[in-house]
């Protein structure tokens, strides 16, 4: 076993509750040069030990200490480019936004759908709760080109329903047709270094939006 590692096993045992690698390389190191001095001192005269080796192991502590301070030096990085996004992400809160996802955002019992049909004819509208029950599905008349749908957050009984997500389909002869939801931003959150848009009790990832306006 290198000298190098003897010391890093040596010191596992003090150096392991500490949360600063720098703090853990520095004990490990001077372990190093303690268990070096020692060894030198009782070197046998007709068989020195290899200063290669001593050198080799020099260069793997000084290589180890550059590694982490890089990788201090990229999570800094990383937690100001984020803060930077969150700062973007809040002059949208209170615009309307348009977005891809398979859930409506219901906001002030109101909500609204944008979709592409290919020619004139109907559209079915499905709406459905967290259990995957229907609570509304309106047959639509469709024109060639972009169409719009907007809900009032009543069921088919005609009850207003709260304010939420709902999960919203909407096809054409069996078949999805693809579509855009809209809502107004109420805030951003920073959900494991990915930048999520709140919009009331939906929440999607800024990827995702397609469109801004006022």
């Amino acid at each position: 076993m290198s000298i190098a590692a003897a010391a890093a096993t040596q010191s596992t045992g003090t150096t392991s509750t500490s949360k600063n690698p720098l703090s853990q390389l520095s004990g490990n190191f001077q372990d190093f040069l303690g268990m070096l001095m020692t060894q030198l001192k009782n070197q046998d005269p007709t068989s020195p030990l290899d200063t290669n080796q001593f050198t080799s192991e020099l260069v793997q502590f000084s290589g180890v200490e550059q590694q982490i301070n890089t990788n201090a030096s990229l999570t800094q990085l990383i937690s100001l480019t984020q803060s930077g996004q969150m700062l973007q992400g809040s002059s949208m809160v209170g615009k309307q936004v348009q977005f891809t996802s398979e859930q409506m955002p219901l906001q002030n019992a109101s909500g609204s759908l944008s979709f592409t049909a290919v020619a004139d004819g109907t559209a079915q509208i499905t709406i459905s709760d967290s259990t995957g029950s229907t609570l509304v599905s309106s047959t639509v008349a469709t024109t060639a080109g972009n169409n719009t749908f907007t809900w009032n957050g009543k069921d088919a009984n005609g009850n207003q329903l709260a304010d939420g997500a709902y999960k919203v389909a909407v096809t054409n002869g069996g078949a999805a047709l693809p579509f855009t939801v809209s809502g107004t931003v109420t805030g951003v959150v920073n959900n494991s270094g990915t930048l999520n848009l709140q919009l009331g009790a939906e929440s999607t990832a800024f990827s995702t939006v397609k469109s801004v306006s006022g």
